[in-house]
C-alpha cells in the first residue's frame, strides 16, 4: 500500500512563486475568500459608521453606531445559525451566502438611517469591488507574484545602469534630445497635474496592452518547453502564468522608466540653470530648490520633475513594446524569469505524480455480486 505524500511543500513552492492555481482542487470558498475572512470581518465592523450621521449629536451617533453594529451582528449570527453554525461564531468558510450578506448588510444602515439611497449604492459596490480585489490577489496569487519579482529585481538593482546602457542607447540619445528641447519643456511644464497624470495612465495602459498581445504565445511556449511530462494546463492555470509573466514584465518596466526618471532629474539639476529657464520662458512651477554642490547652485523645480516624468514615460512605452519585439531585449530581462517558470513547470509535474500516488485507491468490486 502506497503511504500519503506530503504534497505542503509542493503547493507552498506555488503559492510563493506566485502561481496558487496550480493547486489541485484550489477553490475560491476554502483557499481565496476564507483567507481574507479577518479583512472582511474588519471592513464589515468598520461599516456601522453608514448608520450615524453628520446633522446628528454626539449622543445620536453613538447610539446609532451601537444599533448598526447589533444589527450587522445580529444578521450574520442569524445567517450562522441557518447555516448551521453557532450564532457567535466565525465561519470557516465563505461561501455565497455570507458574501451576500456582507456586501447587502452593511448598504442597508444608511438606508434606514436616513435614507440614503447613494450612500448605500456605494457601499454595495465598494464591498463588491473589496471582493474582486481579494479574488484577483489572493486567488490568482498576485501579492506573491509581486514579493517574487522584487525580489527578482533587488537582485538585478545593482547591473541596472549596465542593462539599460546596452540595451537602450538608442533611446537614451533620442531621449537626451528630448529633453534639452524648449518644446517639450513648455508642454510638460504647462500642463496641469491632472493632465499630467491622464497622459501617464494612458501611456501606461497602451504598455500594458502590449505586454498582454505577447502573453498568451510566451504562456504556450513554456507550457510546451517545460510542460511536457505533466497533463496540459486547465484554462485558468494559464491565466494565471499569463498573470505572473505580466505583473513581471510591468515591475521591469518600472524599473526602467524609474531609473531612466532620475537620471534626467539630476542631469536636468545640472544642466538646466536659471539662466536657461529664463531663456526658454519656462514656468518653474509651483516650488523650486537650489541645493548646492561644489559651491555651485542646482536648480531643482517642478517642471523639472514634470518633463522627468513624461520622458521616463516614453522611455517605459518604448521598453514595453522592445520585450516583445526584441529578441535581444527578451532574452536580456526575461530569460531569468522564464527560467524560473520552467522549474515551477517541473515541480508541478512532481507534484501530480505525488499526488497520483498518495490518492487513496479505488474501492473494489465484490466479486459475489450478481447483476439484477
Amino acid at each position: 500500500m502506497t503511504g500519503r505524500v506530503d504534497l505542503t511543500p509542493y503547493e507552498r513552492r506555488f503559492r510563493r512563486s506566485g502561481l496558487p492555481l496550480f493547486i489541485e482542487d484550489y477553490s475560491a470558498t476554502h483557499d481565496i475568500f476564507t483567507r481574507a475572512t479577518p479583512l472582511f470581518v474588519l471592513v464589515f465592523l468598520a461599516e456601522v459608521i453608514g448608520a450615524t450621521s453628520l446633522n446628528w449629536t454626539w449622543w445620536q451617533n453613538v447610539l446609532a453606531a451601537l444599533a448598526g453594529l447589533a444589527a450587522l451582528i445580529g444578521g450574520f449570527g442569524v445567517l450562522n445559525r441557518l447555516r448551521g453554525r453557532a450564532f457567535w461564531s466565525l465561519p470557516t468558510r465563505l461561501g455565497a451566502p455570507e458574501l451576500m450578506v456582507f456586501v447587502l448588510l452593511p448598504a442597508l444602515l444608511p438606508l434606514v438611517s436616513e435614507r440614503q439611497l447613494r450612500q448605500s449604492f456605494g457601499v454595495a459596490a465598494g464591498n463588491l469591488v473589496l471582493i474582486g480585489l481579494v479574488y484577483l490577489v489572493v486567488g490568482y496569487g498576485l501579492s506573491a507574484t509581486i514579493f517574487w519579482g522584487l525580489t527578482r529585481l533587488a537582485g538585478e538593482l545593482a547591473t541596472s545602469l549596465a542593462k539599460l546602457v546596452r540595451a537602450l542607447p538608442l533611446l537614451l540619445v533620442f531621449s537626451l534630445v528630448l529633453f534639452v528641447n524648449t518644446e517639450m519643456w513648455q508642454v510638460f511644464s504647462g500642463m496641469p497635474l491632472s493632465f499630467l497624470l491622464i497622459a501617464v495612465g494612458l501611456f501606461g495602459a497602451l504598455g500594458l496592452a502590449f505586454l498582454v498581445i505577447r502573453v498568451p504565445a510566451e504562456v504556450r511556449r513554456i507550457e510546451r518547453d517545460a510542460g511536457a511530462d505533466g497533463p496540459p494546463l486547465r484554462t485558468r492555470q494559464r491565466f494565471n502564468v499569463g498573470l505572473t509573466l505580466v505583473v513581471s514584465q510591468l515591475m521591469q518596466v518600472l524599473v526602467v522608466s524609474t531609473g531612466v526618471g532620475a537620471f534626467f532629474v539630476a542631469f536636468g539639476m545640472v544642466a538646466i540653470g536659471a539662466d536657461i529657464y529664463s531663456a526658454w520662458e519656462i514656468d518653474p512651477g509651483d516650488w523650486s530648490a537650489r541645493p548646492q554642490l561644489f559651491g555651485e547652485e542646482l536648480v531643482l523645480t517642478a517642471s523639472l520633475l514634470r518633463v522627468a516624468v513624461g520622458i521616463a514615460t516614453f522611455t517605459g512605452l518604448y521598453y514595453a513594446i522592445a520585450l516583445i519585439t526584441d529578441a535581444t531585449y527578451r532574452e536580456e530581462f526575461l530569460s531569468g524569469v522564464v527560467g524560473e517558470l520552467r522549474q515551477v513547470f517541473t515541480i508541478r509535474a512532481e507534484y501530480l505524480s505525488a499526488r497520483a500516488e498518495s490518492a487513496p485507491p479505488a474501492p473494489a468490486a465484490d466479486p459475489t455480486a450478481t447483476s439484477g
